[in-house]
């Protein structure tokens, strides 16, 4: 499997007048704040535009972002294999914003959605605590609902994959608005 090729935020920035930005997070996260002129396509809807984006990888260099830089690591790889070369940024958007860059919020967007990391850290380190908590006090046997999530951090890491954050996706809050692909994909053709 090859590494993607990763642009820090610096050398994005000086290249975004050429580049096609394509946010793999959920429509959640993307309103919360994102690069300005960015297509949302989440992740899990990313095989849907891969002849556009394979046209938009033939006529420009496309740029995969996300939170942190894993998802858009995945999604580069996948990609990949569909004969599709692009590039990530590294560290995400946390980056991006970490050196000053602006992010873009639509007008009426609410309060911002925590990012999918700080969501599945909330979420794991609950389960654990319960996980624990029911283990001492109802029965020991709830001591491996902890052990499960231990399992599955690993197994996260170990992959760079999380199953956790794949579930927490689906949920309302993380889809404020339906994620019009099909908006997004006619972007992608005109530019």
């Amino acid at each position: 499997m090859t590494t993607p090729t990763t642009l820090d935020p610096r050398q994005a920035r000086a290249r975004l007048h050429e580049l096609t930005i394509v946010d793999v997070r959920t429509p959640g996260e993307y309103a919360g704040g994102h690069i300005s002129g960015a297509l949302n396509i989440p992740l899990d809807q990313l095989d849907r535009a891969l002849p556009d984006l394979r046209t938009a990888a033939q006529t420009g260099d496309v740029l995969v972002v996300c939170a942190s830089g894993a998802r858009s690591e995945n999604a580069c790889r996948m990609l990949a294999e569909n004969g599709i070369h692009t590039a990530t940024l590294a560290g995400g958007t946390g980056a991006w914003a970490a050196q000053g860059h602006d992010l873009h919020r639509p007008e009426g967007t609410q309060k911002a959605t925590w990012g999918m990391e700080r969501q599945v850290r909330l979420t794991a380190g609950s389960v654990v605590l319960l996980g624990l908590a029911l283990g001492e006090f109802v029965h020991p046997a709830f001591r491996l609902l902890s052990a499960g999530i231990a399992g599955g951090l690993v197994f996260s890491a170990v992959t760079n994959s999380c199953g956790m954050a794949a579930m927490l996706a689906r949920l309302p809050h993380n889809r404020p608005r339906k994620a019009d692909l099909d908006a997004t994909l006619a972007r992608l053709r005109n530019s």
